[in-house]
């Protein structure tokens, strides 16, 4: 048992880290089976695909990040009536806690999010929505009361943009990182980038429609 356990571990920790650089669709399982030094039976008897093993990469994060961001929501609204600066700033900590879960976590999980939606692995959406969709709605619906002035058909527009500009962020944050260090003498870590982002979009979710 232990060594089905290991051989599991060391199968998601090279597919995490394979997917996280080179993407889903550039990622081979005989790359990962190389890397993770097992065999290709190994990936079918613990995963069945490679699909099934895209979400199980994913639900090492998401079952922990989905449940801590909704208790951080639902604290947040007993508290006050959240602005969408709260709202959004209330996915920091539990975004910074996937360091717990490996080292450079929120990192990775934000990366292989970035892949998922450049790549439009479908199935994804599928699987996002179906495992976690209760967590899910209690965001979007958050958002939506906090900006009643935008209409449904508008805001999932602005969500859309929201999701592109902060993939576009974390997939350059070494690069903008470096940039602002060297012009600005800025010194920016994984936390600091994800809160200077959150201003830009809740702003930019809430902007009155314009009516030309």
């Amino acid at each position: 048992m232990a060594n089905r356990s290991d051989t599991k571990t060391r199968i998601l920790d090279a597919a995490e880290k394979l997917f996280a650089e080179r993407g889903f669709s550039e990622t081979s399982l005989r790359l990962i089976t190389s890397k993770a030094e097992v065999n290709l039976a190994s990936v079918n008897y613990h995963f069945g695909s490679k699909k099934e093993l895209i979400r199980a990469v994913l639900a090492r994060y998401l079952d922990r990040f989905m449940p801590d961001a909704s208790n951080e929501l639902e604290l947040l609204k007993q508290s006050s009536e959240p602005s969408l600066n709260d709202i959004f700033s209330s996915l920091v900590k539990p975004l910074l806690e996937l360091n717990k879960v490996k080292v450079e976590g929120t990192r990775t999980f934000l990366q292989l999010l970035g892949r998922g939606y450049i790549e439009s692995q479908g199935h994804l959406r599928w699987f996002i929505t179906t495992h976690y969709g209760e967590h899910l709605t209690r965001f979007v619906d958050a958002v939506a009361e906090s900006a009643p002035h935008i209409p449904p058909a508008e805001m999932f527009w602005r969500l859309h943009f929201t999701l592109g500009t902060v993939v576009f962020t974390m997939a350059s944050a070494d690069a903008l990182t470096e940039i602002a260090e060297a012009d600005f003498n800025e010194h920016n870590d994984i936390e600091a980038v994800i809160r200077k982002v959150i201003p830009y979009i809740a702003a930019g979710v809430a902007v009155p429609v314009s009516t030309q």
